[in-house]
């Protein structure tokens, strides 16, 4: 692996500039393989990127928050010496729509009172909620780590793996294992209404059952997502989330410098528009301005359809993967919204603290608000009240903002890709609008205190980040796209039917967020064949 290479010849190249490729591609390296990272654009990081679109204030243009990425990768990466720095969010904040609140916190004592302002009942079942959950959690979290068996493989390895899920599974409470698939099949808004009975306990913790999918939470399907989301941690703390220094941005420059010590190179501005192949095996890459350069192994960091639809000619491939590739669903229904403002918004339950703004700011009241919001995406429109997932990110880190002023990221859904009878060009700015509406409803006085604003459509994340129809996830999360099914069935272990030519995006399991796990399981695949 280490034996002198000539100019231009490379052990492997990855595709593919965000944070799945640069993991793949650090532990390439630090294996001893000279490893080549393209990136299309003038920086790295996919759509985990920090820009300055207004002097002096940092925007995170996409991705914004910090969780699922896997504990191993900073480990292992050494991230930490290369300026690893996530800021613990200590508070999450749910305005209830009639003027109230719900704050809740690091302290568990606190956050029982103050659901019990709202809710005897659901103070009571909050353990309970959180028992059950965390239960479910341990036995999917051991999946993470570890590649999908290949259940249709008849080799002695892949009978070993389907005997290693089974037996995972077959040690699990019956319980556990019946709200194991209630989540994974069912609606959040089912599982909810188990536990609680107060519409806006039950509407916080349903926030995070619809990110990035086509679904509401009444929908069956978005107890996989809050159960997905669930999954993050930081410090052993289970479900917890963070900013990293410097926006999610900071975090891919963090991985750009680990992959760079051991040795890996990274040119920008280097489009890919073609897998080399010979012999039915990969052996380069083709970039736009038609410079070829060679490699044994290529690394597809895009999502499914360009893997396996753009880089490569599709009639090489089976049909069947092909045809499942084709129908995967992707469907973007999430915008960003990013605000400068000239200081903090006022809530005026709150009127004199700052505390509920050290996290997610998340106005989504209750269940039936964000299902109605869903309602238009239904039909190929945008929410005309947007359920919106917010964070004030220059409250954790002041370094984001000029003194005494702000970036505000906000989340905003439903925003379909496809509008009906019209363009995102023609209602960008009318959407944009929408939303910052719904903010002034909860902080009177928003709208004064904004200095730009900048509206990020599905369109706009296709466009810049190559996600297909803007979907955030590489694809979404639905359960026959997920696990052993994730791209397709057949070929979910990083590999592709191309000999050398391998997949570690978002959309290869166990899927999208900044998670890392594609891009180590993958390098782990690859080197295990090299050294087969």
């Amino acid at each position: 692996m280490n034996t002198p290479k000539p100019k231009g010849e490379w052990d492997a190249i990855v595709v593919g500039g965000g944070h799945n490729g640069l993991t793949n591609a650090a532990y390439l390296a630090k294996a001893g393989l000279r490893t080549l990272v393209l990136e299309r654009r003038h920086l790295v990081g996919g759509a985990a990127i920090t820009e300055e679109l207004l002097p002096g204030f940092s925007f995170t243009t996409f991705s914004y928050a910090l969780s699922l990425l896997r504990p191993d990768i900073i480990q292992e990466l050494n991230l930490v010496e290369h300026g690893f720095m996530p800021l613990m969010m200590p508070s999450s904040f749910h305005p209830t729509g009639d003027g109230d609140y719900l704050l809740l916190g690091d302290d568990h004592g606190q956050n029982l009172q103050e659901i019990r302002r709202h809710s005897a009942h659901d103070a009571d079942a909050y353990d309970r909620y959180h028992h059950d959950l965390d239960r479910v959690c341990q036995v999917i979290r051991p999946l993470f780590d570890t590649a999908p068996p290949d259940v249709f493989g008849k080799d002695p390895e892949d009978q070993a793996d389907v005997k290693w899920l089974l037996d995972h599974l077959g040690g699990v409470e019956r319980k556990v294992m019946h709200d194991v698939v209630r989540l994974l099949t069912g609606s959040a808004s089912d599982w909810l209404d188990d536990y609680f009975e107060n519409d806006a306990v039950k509407g916080f913790h349903a926030s995070s059952s619809v990110i990035g999918n086509k679904i509401g939470p009444m929908s069956p399907g978005s107890g996989l997502v809050l159960l997905f989301h669930k999954m993050g941690e930081h410090d052993g703390h289970l479900g917890s989330w963070a900013f990293h220094k410097g926006g999610n941005g900071g975090f891919t420059q963090v991985l750009a410098r680990a992959a760079e010590s051991f040795g890996a190179e990274i040119r920008l501005e280097s489009p890919v528009t073609a897998v080399l192949q010979q012999d039915g095996k990969a052996v380069g890459v083709a970039l736009e301005d038609g410079t070829e350069l060679r490699a044994p192994v290529v690394v597809s960091a895009l999502d499914p359809r360009r893997t396996f639809l753009d880089l490569v000619d599709p009639r090489t491939l089976p049909g069947d993967l092909v045809d499942n590739i084709e129908r995967m669903k992707f469907r973007g229904v999430s915008a960003k919204v990013n605000f400068a403002l000239d200081g903090l918004p006022v809530f005026p339950a709150l009127p004199d603290t700052v505390d509920h703004y050290g996290g997610f700011l998340n106005i989504g009241p209750t269940i039936e608000y964000v299902e109605r919001a869903f309602d238009a995406a239904k039909y190929g429109w945008y929410s005309e009240r947007p359920f919106i997932d917010a964070a004030i990110q220059s409250v954790v880190d002041p370094d984001m903002a000029p003194p005494g002023k702000h970036v505000m990221s906000c989340f905003v859904q439903y925003a379909p890709y496809e509008l009906r009878g019209s363009d995102w060009e023609t209602e960008r700015d009318r959407f944009g609008d929408k939303a910052q509406a719904v903010l002034e409803e909860h902080f009177p006085g928003f709208g004064r205190l904004v200095l730009h604003r900048e509206v990020v459509t599905p369109v706009d994340i296709e466009r810049q980040t190559g996600l297909t129809e803007g979907n955030i996830f590489a694809g979404e999360f639905l359960a026959p796209q997920m696990y052993f099914f994730r791209p397709a069935p057949g070929w979910s272990r990083y590999a592709t039917p191309i000999d050398g030519y391998y997949q570690c995006g978002s959309g290869t399991h166990p899927g999208g967020c900044v998670i890392g796990s594609p891009g180590r399981l993958a390098s782990q695949r690859i080197l295990r064949d090299l050294k087969g």
